[in-house]
């Protein structure tokens, strides 16, 4: 069976980390098996749902590098959920409620004050037909509830946390539609899941109880409608929290965006996210093909998984320090070549950064304060200069013979005098890059 995963995000918000790498383990989890990955919109809820936020979905997604293989939009598929729902009714696993949310949290008051767990107490079930009828001539719309079937556990394998158990008579009948006829996520979420013919559900901890509620809607709607089907498999992973260790606030203000003004490459977030939460090491791995092999549900731990931002640009440097000039040159300030970004690749944390070194190359550089001292000897070195191949070590090879000066003297003043600073790229390879007649300008304004 091809494994088929999905991402499927509301577009009442932008991505933000979390988001992020549940979308990137669902892309893993199936170009690691040669699968497909979906992307699909969950638009169900009109009132908060917004055409800019389904269009930064698509565009993080492709900076990302994470490209879906279909689309789908829940909004186009609402004949979907009434025939669902119309064959769920008439099986007998939908029904009728008419509390107000201000009687429904009476009761969940009542039940904890008692020591009981506050799940809805099927009062609906109870009411006759004729009490049903003076409600909606009342003008109280019912909203609708999936009846759970309370003879068996709820079972799964799941792929992160192993053998799961629930007792059906502990979780609440799920409410599946509202009053006013509109979806909440449970239910077309598991017609989706069932059409699209998603084989692995991979996604936070947080749906665990979720998960089991949708198992018995999966198994209902196979009866009802696809009885050759099978209910995906499902995986929880521990939630990204911060690096105090307590859920962050943060982490929900981290999205693509915030990443993009740091000048996080989208490979640094990869790397990262991919093995967050893993007993593997985060690597600065910028090859995506390793990233892919080495995915593996096995390693995925139940403790949180901390997400410290700060470890981002120390692991965004490794990363910049293996980029090939081709797939940054046009991100690179006008007139720096592959020789150029050889040079003052090293001394990246971003590539941002850049501009500004390479001004060390296109100048102008202010002379720096020196001693009586190293002006004569700079200026002996602008004498000196003959241009070669190798300018950087002839030149500091004939002054260290002239001069008897070695280490940081022989160096330093020459670094300071061609680039105004005292560390930065090797000036091996800066000097061919600042030519013959600009070094031995910078030497000569230097000693002046």
């Amino acid at each position: 069976m091809t494994t088929i995963t999905r991402f499927a995000p509301s577009p009442t918000g932008h991505l933000h980390v979390g988001n992020i790498r549940t979308a990137l383990h669902n892309w893993l989890l199936a170009k690691k098996n040669g699968g497909r990955f979906l992307l699909r919109i969950d638009d169900t809820d009109a009132a908060r749902s917004r055409e800019e936020y389904v269009d930064a979905i698509r565009a993080n997604l492709a900076w990302l590098g994470l490209e879906p293989d279909a689309e789908e939009r829940q909004s186009q598929r609402l004949e979907k959920y009434e025939a669902a729902f119309a064959a769920l009714k008439e099986a007998g696993r939908v029904y009728p409620a008419y509390e107000t949310a201000q009687e429904l949290e009476l009761k969940r008051k009542i039940q904890l004050g008692r020591g009981l767990p506050p799940i809805y107490d099927r009062g609906a079930l109870a009411l006759t037909d004729e009490q049903r009828k003076a409600n909606e001539a009342a003008g109280t719309a019912p909203h609708w509830r999936f009846r759970l079937d309370h003879e068996e556990p709820i079972r799964w394998e799941d792929g992160v946390r192993g053998p799961q158990e629930f007792d059906a008579t502990q979780l609440s009948d799920p409410v599946i539609r509202r009053a006013d006829g509109s979806w909440l996520y449970m239910l077309p979420s598991a017609v989706d899941d069932l059409d699209m013919g998603i084989t692995d559900v991979l996604r936070g901890e947080d749906h665990v109880s979720n998960t089991a509620v949708q198992i018995q809607m999966f198994t209902a709607l196979i009866a009802a409608l696809r009885p050759a089907q099978q209910i995906p498999r499902f995986a929880h992973e521990a939630l990204l929290v911060g690096k105090e260790g307590k859920l962050s606030k943060r982490l929900g203000s981290l999205g693509c965006d915030a990443f993009r003004e740091r000048d996080i490459e989208p490979e640094t977030l990869i790397a990262l996210l991919a093995r967050l939460g893993t007993s593997q090491p985060v690597e600065p791995i910028a090859d995506r093909e390793r990233i892919v092999e080495t995915f593996d549900l096995a390693t995925f731990g139940r403790a949180p998984a901390k997400f410290d931002d700060t470890e981002l640009d120390r692991l965004n440097a490794a990363i910049v320090h293996q980029m090939a000039f081709e797939d940054v040159a046009d991100r690179l300030p006008a007139g720096m070549d592959e020789a150029g970004w050889h040079a003052v690749r090293p001394n990246l944390a971003h590539i941002g950064e850049a501009g500004g070194w390479w001004r060390l190359v296109t100048g102008p550089i202010a002379p720096p304060r020196l001693e009586e001292e190293d002006r004569a000897y700079l200026a002996e070195a602008a004498a000196t200069l003959e241009w070669s191949d190798d300018p950087w070590h002839s030149l500091t090879n004939a002054l260290k013979s002239r001069t008897g000066r070695k280490g940081k003297q022989l160096f330093m003043p020459l670094r300071q005098a061609l680039t105004g600073l005292d560390h930065g790229p090797d000036m091996s390879e800066l000097l061919p890059l600042i030519g013959e007649d600009e070094v031995r300008a910078r030497l000569e304004r230097a000693a002046a």
